[in-house]
């Protein structure tokens, strides 16, 4: 088969229908960092600094199965934030965010660096770099904020466990490659080779930042085929009776 159609970038959440936000990453973001000084200074004259997180749902996905859209879906109907990759990506590597998230951090939950180490990797020896420390911030800054999704960067080792919901979302290459191929309107085959350089920068996260080949399936309270779960609908519904079987109702 002859593949002539227009090359695009493929990034990792994109899905035909999403809705275009009003404001842009660095405008969305700069509301959430003026709502948390403002919590900040307000639990700081009632001696409450110290906060606890909020019940949320992590996302963790093999690239192209379509987390964000179910996200989205159960964002919409439970009210709840939806962050995804991109998010995180912005807040961890620009300099100005990451000073205000890890301060912000640093106030609210002193010794969970520590924690986070040793819950990972027990007596080994793992020296934490910046960009781990400044995810970690970023991820218990909008957590404590408010119940949010998370979408990628294995969030779900992050928070308390005790505090999240991780879910899991598998499928075969097959769906994915096709799934892919219709977002994008290209050949499979072209398809195909941009989902092998998401799963190796993927690959490369998981080693580099947690020393794992991948997401074990024994992480998560629930795992959702999408080849058998082809409906998004269907498992964005699935994500919030487990939810509100697992935490109840958010307020």
């Amino acid at each position: 088969m002859t593949e002539n159609k227009k090359e695009k970038n493929y990034v990792p959440g994109m899905y035909s229908k999403r809705a275009k936000s009003t404001m842009n990453t660095d405008q969305l973001i700069g509301q959430w960092i003026r709502e948390w000084e403002t919590k900040r200074l307000n639990a700081i004259k009632k001696h409450e600094l110290q906060s606890r997180v909020n019940n949320c749902i992590s996302f963790s996905r093999k690239i192209g199965v379509g987390a964000l859209e179910i996200a989205d879906l159960v964002g919409e109907k439970t009210g709840m934030r939806v962050v995804d990759r991109e998010i995180l990506e912005h807040i961890a590597n620009d300099s100005d965010l990451k000073k205000k998230t890890v301060d912000f951090f640093d106030e609210r939950h002193p010794g969970a660096f520590n924690n986070f180490a040793s819950m990972l990797f027990g007596e080994k020896s793992f020296t934490m770099g910046d960009y781990m420390q400044h995810l970690i911030s970023a991820v218990y800054s909008i957590s404590d904020d408010c119940p949010t999704i998370f979408v990628g960067r294995a969030t779900h080792l992050i928070l308390p466990r005790d505090r999240v919901l991780a879910v899991r979302f598998i499928s075969s290459k097959k769906y994915r490659i096709k799934r892919v191929a219709n977002i994008l309107d290209i050949g499979e085959s072209a398809a195909e080779t941009k989902l092998v350089e998401e799963d190796k920068k993927q690959g490369d996260f998981f080693k580099k930042n947690l020393k794992k080949k991948d997401a074990s399936p024994y992480e998560f309270d629930l795992v959702i085929n999408r080849d058998y779960i082809t409906d998004a609908q269907w498992a964005a519904d699935l994500v919030e009776h487990a939810y509100i079987l697992k935490f109840g109702k958010n307020e």
